[in-house]
């Protein structure tokens, strides 16, 4: 049974909101002032047609726009999309009590994500490669992708070959694919069992050109290269799986709005610091102290920084900034911070950066409600929040990146 609605706004996932009877119905791919036709299941709606478009509504460039649910914004205008991205941004704020400046939306190419999650599933005597739909487990089957970059999107037939050699027949495969400038680094975890013939058949396809490692379970099965990336000049070794921001020119982007910043800043310290995207860039200015949990990303920074000659020194420390956040009495030897958390955001450490005497702070993170929240706690304790930039890191997405800019 179909039913027949108008769009009234958006919501922060994207979705057209419309309302019956007082509830809120939900439905993908809509814009506001649309008619459209529906299938309803609970608050959630399939998109049928659209009776009466939005001026704002243009062809979606992806033929798996719809099904795929890696892009979900693609039937937007320009003008559209970016309004709406700044406009999440501007809303965690709000809803945060923070009348918050908020810049113009740093735009992202297509076709310039470095990184890709993919998923493989056996079904019965057939493999499904792709991404998974919307809100669903099921996996849609690709044949190409708009928004990685070329050195991946041209090998998503060679991905599911490996995939379907690599694949376990009760688990779902999940594959990991960087973009590096040795070639391509293929994490895969949940595989089969890599002995004996399937150890031999892997190897064969992991060496054909371009492939830089092939990672099985945290088990290297063949690196030709060491996956390198370039960090400001600077060559870092990706651990396998390691975590990196998805679009370089949206990581510089960030890194050009935080370093400003603390410019003034003697000593620093970047919390969250990873392989030391922000951390080495700090360094060329100002001695850095990197914080953070993952023993293979500091080992990685470490390494990076060892013997280049012209930085200034950095430390190192492995340290669960959740459980244990660094202590006004451990902030006291910083004038500077930058913080680049999980999606979680950085509560715990916000706290302690609140009653410190931190002179300047810029916060890094993926999820606006989270680093709204952050925010909220920091001007409580005496920050002045000075602006907010928002970056378009995901493409199509919902998703944005922003950072936040904080003096005391």
């Amino acid at each position: 049974m179909s039913d027949r609605i108008t769009i009234e706004t958006l919501g922060q996932k994207g979705d057209g909101i419309a309302h019956e009877g007082g509830a809120a119905i939900f439905v993908p791919f809509t814009l506001p002032g649309e008619t459209v036709t529906v299938s309803r299941d609970g608050a959630r709606a399939r998109l049928l047609s659209v009776e009466t478009p939005s001026p704002e509504r243009v062809p979606a460039p992806c033929p798996h726009f719809g099904v795929c649910g890696g892009c979900e914004l693609q039937h937007m205008s320009e003008d559209a999309y970016r309004s709406f991205k700044r406009g999440t941004v501007t809303e965690a704020f709000r809803r945060a009590g923070l009348d918050a400046q908020v810049a113009d939306l740093v735009p992202c190419a297509p076709a310039s994500r470095r990184r890709a999650v993919f998923s493989a599933l056996r079904i019965d005597n057939r493999v499904l490669f792709g991404f998974h739909e919307a809100l669903s487990h099921r996996i849609v089957s690709i044949h190409t992708c708009l928004v990685v970059v070329p050195e991946i999107a041209t090998r998503l037939a060679f991905l599911e070959k490996l995939a379907v050699a690599l694949i376990d027949r009760k688990r779902e495969l999940r594959m990991v694919v960087t973009h590096t400038a040795a070639g391509l680094d293929i994490a895969v975890s949940d595989a089969a069992k890599v002995d004996g013939r399937l150890r031999q058949r892997v190897l064969e396809l992991a060496l054909a050109p371009g492939i830089a490692r092939l990672s099985v379970d945290g088990e290297t099965i063949v690196e030709p290269q060491a996956p390198r990336l370039d960090v400001d000049g600077l060559g870092v070794s990706l651990p396998p799986g390691a975590f990196l921001q998805a679009v370089a020119q949206a990581e510089r982007a960030m890194a050009e709005v935080a370093l400003a910043h603390l410019a003034k800043a003697k000593r620093v310290a970047d919390l969250f610091c990873g392989v030391g995207t922000f951390t080495l860039r700090l360094a060329r200015r100002q001695a850095v102290h990197g914080v953070e949990f993952d023993t293979p990303a500091l080992a990685a920074l470490d390494a990076a920084h060892r013997g280049v000659p012209g930085l200034k020194p950095i430390t190192t420390e492995r340290r669960d900034l959740y459980r244990r956040p660094l202590t006004t009495r451990d902030l006291s030897r910083f004038d500077g911070v930058l913080f680049d958390p999980p999606r979680a955001g950085a509560e715990a450490q916000c706290r302690e950066l609140a009653r410190s005497t931190v002179k300047r702070v810029a916060a890094v993170s993926c999820n606006p409600t989270t680093l709204a929240r952050d925010a909220a706690i920091l001007v409580e304790g005496g920050y002045k929040l000075l602006s907010v930039t928002p970056i378009d890191q995901f493409l199509w997405s919902h998703h944005v990146e922003a950072v936040a800019l904080f003096e005391r």
